[in-house]
């Protein structure tokens, strides 16, 4: 996985937190899961998790961390098993024909997918 696994976990919260403002899922809990000194994607940003911001940061990603970011929506989703991680990976290089961000916010509880294909790869590795 080339994208940061801080990084996935602070793009959790704030998707999340999209989510909420929007009514399409919910914030658990309120703790910082970004280990400390690990610095923060949103520092630069009030902490309120608008739409604008969240796309700023996937879109300052590379594309290899973007398309970790679809592979793990896909494998939370159950569109992939872990086990299919190059796989999924490379389609989902493949399909950049449009915004990474775009395409992210448009899923519901995208936060919650991103979670749970992050733990699944965790575990399967």
């Amino acid at each position: 996985m080339e994208i940061a696994i801080a990084k996935v976990l602070e793009l959790i919260e704030h998707l999340r937190m999209l989510d909420a403002e929007n009514g399409d899922g919910r914030i658990e809990g309120a703790d910082d899961d970004v280990e400390s000194g690990a610095g923060h994607l949103f520092e630069d940003f009030d902490q309120d998790g608008t739409e604008s911001q969240v796309r700023g940061v996937i879109d300052a990603l590379n594309v290899d961390e973007q398309a970790d970011l679809v592979a793990l929506v896909w494998i939370g989703r159950g569109d992939f098993e872990a086990e299919e991680w190059p796989v999924a990976r490379r389609r989902a290089l493949e399909r950049r024909h449009r915004s990474t961000a775009t395409y992210l916010m448009g899923i519901p509880n995208a936060g919650d997918l991103l979670e749970e294909g992050l733990a699944a790869v965790a575990v399967d590795a």
